[in-house]
């Protein structure tokens, strides 16, 4: 601690009246009061410590005082309960408001305490041997006293426990005296509802305020006996204890190095949103808890923007679908949404596609005015009566149209043929091969993984949107725990349609034992849509890694970050951040084993190391290296 009562000048001190008065006695009486009155005029000048942290001004009150601006409070406490749990005093740390909090602990003698308590026991034992003698009833209260004591005596012969007088001052700060008076009552309130006995300070605010500020000077001197294992309660260094006995591994709780273990689908809701800046971590992060997932049996489907999941697809045998104009994979926008639970009326069903389907004709052909949408509404019921796909058939025989019956429909309505016209380049033109043929893929493995990196910008929010579309309606004809992954989410946030979707689908997945977990670099777009400030609302887990200046207020804002964790995210190293799992948070760091980093990985070096070593290990065999793996190899186990 530094004593501020020392400048860091090393100036000369001024002179005290005794040497003053000694000196004035001499001959050179004026010399030396001229001296002192330069040293005066010189001090004047000088910039001291004092100076720059001291307030503007001070004004004392009964309760209160004042710094500046700002007001200030001094609570101090008075009595505990007879039990005290740990980590009662954590509420009050984890106020979102400007407070200090001093603690002072002034050791005992063991043998005094030893001395007064065996004082205490000879008394409670008289007190109650004189009340069974005259036949008075017994007083619980005398026998929890003295069945305490003799606990403590134990204690503290063996040196299991010490014995100190406990100081605990809270002074607390606002901006007017309004809420300052808002703000101790809350704190007041906290400590009693653990029936911890507080007051305020009471022409002793500036000692309060004193008491509370870093100089270890304890002018209050308000104190309650107590042994080291309640004392040790109150200690303010709390962290989430983010670990369960049943889930995957997330990361190490960099607070106290416990692990981070727990399941997802047990919080509130499995949804999961991801913030970081390019390079943090957050897709290696999301990799490593898709292989742990799927080492639990729960199936993933991921889409993903940058083929940055296709080692990890090929190495636990799962399904990597590249949709492209020029890829066979399809996948048809007019397919009929499944029927839940087999109970779905057909009416139903077609009324959901024909909904699913407008929004789609919306991101391609732009905002449509109401009479564009009537037209729009009316073509896409025709497309699919065309098609025998009424209320009255069974939709289990039917073929879905595709996006060329659609625009034949729109030729041949009244005031359609302008929309036909804007739609032909996905039927005929450059973007033709893209939503214009039936569906071919099937998602029966349990790792699904559909790339849309070969795609130009014009046609991703398109596919994406289909691809999410043609998963939800997988998801909800059949019950299972699923976690849907979508990589560059901000591509979905730029459109009203598509993002409205992804918040439906996020709102309603939980219903259908599906987790979403969105990821984006993109902050500032994300968080600036009213949709993805409902998708952050949306999910229980939250995932924050190494930001940006430019995006951190925002982040600040959105997730009520103190200004600790505002530069913690700032500072953070790769893999590095702060994870909200419901109520709880706590600082992480992303781990995974060597087995695990070789199949995970997103490093171009590492990559390029593992394909080389590839090429010579078949050379070795004598055979080329299979670009795909036969069968699913195990999963490595999980090395901490």
């Amino acid at each position: 601690m530094i004593d501020i009562r020392k400048s860091n000048l090393e100036e000369k001190k001024p002179l005290t009246e005794e040497e003053s008065a000694g000196l004035a006695g001499n001959e050179n009486v004026e010399v030396v009061e001229e001296l002192i009155s330069e040293e005066k005029a010189f001090r004047r000048g000088v910039l001291s410590v004092l100076d720059l942290i001291s307030p503007a001004a001070m004004q004392m009150f009964p309760d209160h005082l004042r710094l500046g601006d700002k007001f200030a409070r001094t609570i101090f406490i008075i009595g505990y309960p007879r039990y005290i749990s740990v980590g009662w005093f954590a509420p009050v740390i984890n106020l979102n408001e400007v407070f200090d909090v001093a603690m002072f602990f002034y050791p005992v003698n063991t043998a005094i305490i030893l001395k007064q308590l065996k004082k205490k026991v000879g008394s409670l034992e008289a007190q109650i041997i004189s009340d069974a003698e005259k036949g008075a009833a017994r007083d619980p209260l005398r026998e929890t006293a003295l069945k305490d004591i003799e606990y403590l005596r134990d204690a503290l012969t063996q040196g299991i426990e010490k014995f100190f007088q406990f100081s605990l001052y809270v002074t607390i700060y606002a901006n007017n005296k309004e809420d300052l008076d808002k703000l101790s009552n809350q704190v007041e309130d906290i400590f009693g509802s653990r029936l911890v006995y507080s007051k305020k300070v009471f022409f002793q605010s500036e000692q309060g305020f004193n008491s509370t500020v870093p100089l270890c000077n304890d002018e209050l001197y308000i104190t309650f006996n107590m042994n080291s294992s309640p004392a040790a309660s109150s200690f303010p260094f709390i962290s989430s204890d983010l670990t369960s006995d049943h889930g995957i591994l997330y990361g190490i709780n960099r607070h106290n190095n416990s692990l981070i273990l727990f399941d997802r689908f047990s919080l509130q809701n499995a949804n999961n949103v991801v913030f970081a800046t390019s390079g943090a971590g957050k897709s290696y992060a999301i990799k490593l808890e898709i292989l742990r997932s799927l080492m639990m049996g729960t199936d993933v489907i991921i889409i993903d923007p940058e083929y940055e999941y296709k080692h990890l697809a090929e190495s636990v045998g799962g399904t990597y679908i590249n949709i492209s104009l020029a890829s066979e994979e399809k996948i048809n926008p007019f397919d009929l949404p499944r029927s839940i639970g087999g109970e779905s009326k057909p009416a139903d069903i077609i009324r959901g596609a024909v909904i699913t389907v407008k929004g789609l004709v919306r991101l391609m052909l732009g905002d449509l005015n109401h009479t564009e949408d009537s037209i729009v509404d009316r073509a896409l019921l025709e497309t699919y009566a065309k098609k025998d796909i009424t209320p009255d058939a069974d939709l289990a025989t039917v073929e879905a149209p595709v996006m060329q019956d659609f625009q034949e429909v729109l030729e041949g309505i009244e005031g359609g043929a302008d929309l036909s016209m804007r739609l032909r380049k996905f039927t005929e033109g450059t973007f033709a091969g893209i939503l214009n043929n039936p569906t071919n893929v099937k998602l029966d493995n349990q790792l699904v993984c559909f790339s849309v990196r070969d795609l130009e910008d014009e046609l991703r929010p398109l596919a994406i949107y289909t691809i999410i579309n043609y998963i939800w309606n997988i998801v909800r004809s059949e019950l299972k725990k699923r976690i849907l992954v979508i990589d560059e989410a901000w591509w979905l946030m730029q459109n009203e349609d598509s993002a409205k979707f992804i918040y439906a689908l996020v709102k309603r997945c939980r219903k259908y034992y599906l987790g979403v977990t969105t990821i984006t670099q993109d902050v500032n777009d994300f968080l600036r849509s009213p949709y993805g400030q409902a998708i952050v609302t949306n999910s229980s887990l939250q995932l924050l890694l190494k930001q940006s200046p430019a995006a951190i207020d925002l982040i600040q804002k959105t997730f009520a970050l103190t200004e600790g964790e505002k530069y913690l995210l700032l500072e953070s190293g790769v893999g590095e951040g702060i994870i909200f799992a419901g109520n709880k948070h706590a600082a992480i760091k992303i781990v995974a084993s060597y087995s695990e980093d070789q199949l995970i990985t997103s490093d171009p070096r590492q990559l390029l190391e593992i394909e080389e070593a590839k090429k010579e290990f078949a050379a070795s065999m004598g055979e080329q290296a299979p670009a795909q793996p036969a069968a699913t190899p195990a999963l490595p186990e999980m090395e901490i």
